[in-house]
């Protein structure tokens, strides 16, 4: 039985697969790019009661991102707001505001995908030894290798992407499925290497 894909990444985890830093990640927060999340124990904001996760402003904390390594690796959360909501709250309880680790601020596995498919990010991530790319690229090259051995070299580009997000349907729970745009990058060069077989057999 396959796992289901995991849900969070901590921002260490992302900085290493992305091959940037920390400060990075917080500007792009900022930008609004992805939300830093991470969870907290029920505390109030005014009347309300908030609690579990919860979307960080990493420009609040911003010492914990410092590039030359120095900054402090807890800080307190004194605005927070929640991951379906767009206005922050303002923690009054405790008044002191929310103790969180660096080592316990995280990023959605949906969003880490999103970033890596708007900003070209797959051959970074999935090219190398022991790389983590959240996709089964290993099982559907085997599975397309016997496509072809069955079936031949599919007529077009499109079918042959239509193949392989069938073969990702059928081997997953339907969130771990790349995006037609993330197979086309992946398997540019492939379907380029059969274009060129499939001249050489009509010569």
């Amino acid at each position: 039985m396959k796992l289901p894909q995991r849900e969070f990444y901590t921002l260490q985890e992302v900085a290493a697969r992305w091959g940037c830093t920390l400060a990075d990640i917080a500007g792009w927060s900022t930008a609004g790019q992805l939300d830093v999340i991470t969870g907290i124990p029920p505390t109030f904001c005014g009347t309300t009661r908030v609690a579990g996760t919860v979307v960080v402003s990493t420009m609040d904390i911003l010492p914990m991102f410092r590039r030359t390594g120095t900054g402090p690796q807890n800080a307190h959360l004194r605005r927070l707001r929640t991951e379906e909501a767009a206005d922050w709250l303002f923690v009054t309880d405790p008044p002191e505001g929310v103790d969180v680790s660096i080592a316990d601020l995280m990023v959605r596995s949906k969003q880490v995908q999103k970033f890596e498919d708007t900003h070209d990010l797959l051959r970074r991530v999935s090219g190398g030894a022991g790389s983590a790319s959240p996709y089964d690229w290993d099982g559907m090259t085997k599975a397309f290798l016997i496509r072809i051995h069955e079936r031949g070299i599919p007529a077009s580009k499109a079918e042959m992407i239509g193949d392989i997000q069938d073969w990702f349907i059928a081997h997953s729970s339907g969130d771990d499925v790349p995006s037609e745009r993330t197979i086309r990058r992946h398997v540019d060069d492939l379907w380029k290497m059969l274009t060129e077989l499939k001249k050489d057999e009509g010569a």
